[in-house]
């Protein structure tokens, strides 16, 4: 909440929230909120703690990412077509 709100203000939203959702309704929706703060606590926990592995400077031994890298013509390369429509190999 926010730091300047004061105590009437705090009492007439609380009034408020007693008129929407009733007395009979007003534990279950606390307890819901509380499960539901103890939740996302928890997740960003986990957030803050599963901390990305540092990346290594030293090139990749894996073929698979070097042949994508590869396998692009680069820019300067250009395919023209042949006289038959197909493209030069």
């Amino acid at each position: 909440m926010p730091a300047n709100m004061r105590g009437w203000e705090l009492i007439i939203i609380l009034v408020l929230i007693l008129l929407l959702f009733g007395a009979r309704r007003l534990p279950d929706l606390a307890r819901s909120v509380g499960r539901s703060m103890k939740i996302f606590r928890a997740e960003v926990k986990d957030l803050r703690t599963d901390e990305p592995a540092p990346q290594d400077s030293t090139p990749s031994d894996d073929p698979s990412t070097d042949a994508a890298t590869t396998a692009a013509p680069s820019a300067g390369e250009e395919r023209r077509p042949t006289d038959d429509g197909d493209p030069a190999r």
